[in-house]
């Protein structure tokens, strides 16, 4: 099935925005997500044709569900997912030309796939054709191309991805960005599915450096093997 799957890593916007957010999101803290979550629905249910509002309880949906996903929690992260992407669609369909809208849409719906496989039909296309909108609207933000890589890293080498095409997308959002831990991090993954445990965990040590409060970073580098 020719589909990206994204996980989604959100997101530089809101880490210069939102601090908290990005700190509820490293200590895995679903507790505080969900309220900040609920704070946002509400945000965007009073303001329907605001961007930014809808923006925001699209970007805290994407959190949510991504920390649950780590969590193991697949009912959460298919519902916070699904939340996600009514908001997310509402601000495309006022603002379709904006790159950062385009990547939560499909980080949105790719989130939904490892939470329920069965809807990956309906969501694949989604997540894969809203992320290559997102690099074509703007190639010079590297989330953008750690969004891609993603999507690379879980879809099979048959049908077009692997963890080699994978790491080029990394590689390519390191270029533009050093300090984007979220790219070491993934880069770090591809490696350590390549069987590259050296360079892996180099990637995640400084991933670790870059965000030493991001507790999945922590596990990942733990759960790599030191050869």
């Amino acid at each position: 099935m020719k589909y990206a799957i994204t996980l989604l890593i959100p997101a530089l916007l809101a880490a210069a925005a939102r601090p908290d957010l990005e700190k509820a999101r490293n200590a895995q803290d679903r507790p505080e997500l969900e309220k900040m979550g609920h704070a946002a629905a509400a945000g965007a249910s009073q303001k329907p044709k605001n961007v930014a509002a809808l923006y925001e309880s699209a970007l805290v949906q994407s959190y949510i569900a991504e920390v649950a996903l780590e969590l193991r929690d697949k009912n959460q992260a298919k519902a916070a997912a699904e939340t996600g992407i009514a908001a997310a669609q509402a601000a495309v369909a006022l603002e379709p030309k904006k790159p950062e809208l385009r990547r939560v849409l499909g980080t949105l719906c790719g989130l939904v796939i490892p939470a329920n496989v069965i809807a990956g039909l309906k969501y694949g296309r989604c997540a894969q054709e809203e992320i290559q909108k997102a690099l074509e609207l703007d190639p010079k933000t590297a989330l953008n191309w750690v969004s891609s890589g993603v999507g690379k890293y879980y879809l099979p080498a048959s049908f077009g991805g692997g963890p080699d095409l994978a790491i080029k997308d990394f590689e390519k959002a390191i270029s533009l960005d050093s300090k984007l831990a979220e790219a070491h991090m993934w880069i770090g993954l591809a490696l350590r599915k390549s069987n590259r445990n050296t360079e892996a965990r180099k990637a995640f040590e400084k991933a670790l450096e870059l965000n030493p409060q991001r507790i999945w970073i922590k596990q990942q580098l733990d759960k790599t093997p030191v050869k």
